[in-house]
C-alpha cells in the first residue's frame, strides 16, 4: 500500500480581508455623512415644497344685511364650494366678511376697509357694492356675482375677455323686464299701471331695464313708471300712493336696498291689496306674490371656482363673465288668495315652485 502523505494545515489569514472591509465601511460611512449633509442643507427647501400653501387672504363683501336668512344661505353654498376645492377656513385661507345691510354709505366705508387689507382677492355681490371697490382698487382681483350689467357700469371691456381686475357671473338679462310685466298680467289681468321700485342709490340702473319693462307695458296697455325709494321709510308712502287707484301693480327690481327690506315691501303691498313680482324667490318664500329670476344661490356657488382659479394663479382679466343660464319661477298660492287672483293652469305648470 502506498502510504500518502500527511499535508499540514493551511492557515486562513482574513485580516487583510477584513481591513479592506472596515477601509471600505468607513469609506461608505464618510459617504453617508457626506451625504446627509447635503441632504440636510437641501432640507428647507424640500420641505418647503411639500407643505400646505399659504394662508391665503380672502375679503368677502355682502350688501345684505347680516341677520338675512337668505343672504346666509348664498354665503353658505359659497364657502362649502370653496371648501370641496381645497379651501380650509382657518388652514390655508382666512376670510374676512363684513355686511352693508343694503346701506350705500356703509358699503363704501366696508369697501375702503376691505381693500386696505391687501387680500389675495376679494369676492362680492349686487352692482353698487362692486362700484364702490372699483373706486378702491384696480389691482386687488374681483370676482362678483349677480351682477346685471358689467359692461354699461364699466366693470369689464367685455364678457369674454373682461381685461382689468374684476370678473363674475350675471344675473340679469335686459329683457328680463318684459318678462316680469308680462307675468304680472297674467296673474293679476286687472293691472294697468306699474310703479317699477328701485334705489337709485344701489339698484340695477333702470337704462338697463326700462326699455324692456316698458315695451311690453306698452303692447299689454299697462302704463308703466319708475318709483325711487331713497330710505326705508319711503317705502309706505310710495307704495301707498301707487295704490291710490285701481289697476296698480309693482316690480320689486333687483337690488340690495330692495332685498334687505322685502318683508316690508311685502307686508305694505299686501295690506294694499297691490300685487306685484319680484325679482328673487326669497320674495315669494317670504309672502310675495310671485317671483321671476336667476337661482342666485347657483350664482355663489358658481362664483367660488373663481376665487380658486384666481387663488390658485389665475387672472381675472382672462376669466370670461358668465351669464346667467338657470331661472326660477315662484308663485305664493296663499297670496293670491288673499288678493282674490286665479291662478291659471297654465301658469302653475310654468311654476318651478308653488308655496301653498
Amino acid at each position: 500500500m502506498v502510504s500518502m502523505p500527511v499535508l499540514a494545515p493551511i492557515e486562513y489569514s482574513f485580516e487583510p480581508l477584513r481591513c479592506c472591509l472596515l477601509s471600505l465601511g468607513a469609506d461608505m460611512r464618510r459617504r453617508e455623512f457626506i451625504g446627509l449633509i447635503g441632504g440636510a442643507a437641501a432640507w428647507p427647501l424640500s420641505a418647503r415644497a411639500q407643505q400646505p400653501d399659504r394662508m391665503r387672504l380672502l375679503g368677502v363683501l355682502m350688501g345684505y344685511l347680516e341677520s338675512d336668512s337668505a343672504a346666509q344661505s348664498r354665503l353658505a353654498a359659497f364657502r362649502s364650494a370653496l371648501s370641496k376645492l381645497g379651501w380650509v377656513e382657518g388652514n390655508n385661507l382666512r376670510i374676512e366678511l363684513r355686511w352693508g345691510a343694503g346701506d350705500a354709505n356703509m358699503i363704501r366705508t366696508l369697501a375702503k376697509e376691505l381693500v386696505e387689507l391687501r387680500p389675495d382677492a376679494i369676492f362680492a355681490q349686487s352692482s353698487n357694492v362692486i362700484s364702490a371697490l372699483a373706486r378702491e382698487t384696480q389691482t386687488i382681483p374681483i370676482v362678483f356675482a349677480i351682477v346685471s350689467d358689467p359692461i354699461g357700469t364699466g366693470f369689464v371691456t367685455n364678457l369674454a375677455r373682461p381685461g382689468g381686475n374684476i370678473t363674475g357671473f350675471t344675473n340679469i338679462d335686459p329683457e328680463m323686464g318684459s318678462k316680469w310685466v308680462g307675468l304680472l298680467k297674467e296673474l293679476a289681468p286687472r293691472t294697468s299701471r306699474v310703479a317699477v321700485l328701485h334705489n337709485p342709490a344701489t339698484a340695477v340702473p333702470l337704462k338697463l331695464l326700462m326699455p324692456s319693462i316698458q315695451a311690453a307695458a306698452s303692447s299689454l296697455a299697462i302704463e308703466a313708471s319708475a318709483a325711487p325709494i331713497h330710505a326705508r321709510n319711503d317705502i309706505e308712502g310710495v307704495i301707498a300712493a301707487h295704490a291710490s287707484n285701481p289697476g296698480g301693480g309693482l316690480i320689486v327690481t333687483p337690488d340690495p336696498f330692495n332685498f334687505t327690506n322685502r318683508d316690508l315691501m311685502i307686508a305694505v303691498a299686501a295690506r294694499h291689496g297691490v300685487p306685484a313680482i319680484y325679482f328673487d324667490r326669497a320674495h315669494a318664500v317670504s309672502g310675495g306674490l310671485i317671483s321671476y329670476g336667476p337661482d342666485s344661490v347657483e350664482r355663489f356657488r358658481s362664483a367660488a371656482s373663481y376665487v380658486d382659479r384666481i387663488l390658485k394663479g389665475g387672472k381675472p382679466a382672462e376669466l370670461p363673465v358668465q351669464q346667467a343660464t338657470t331661472f326660477e319661477l315662484v308663485i305664493n298660492l296663499k297670496t293670491a288668495r288673499a288678493l282674490a287672483l286665479d291662478v291659471s293652469t297654465s301658469l302653475l305648470a310654468r311654476a318651478d315652485e308653488v308655496i301653498e
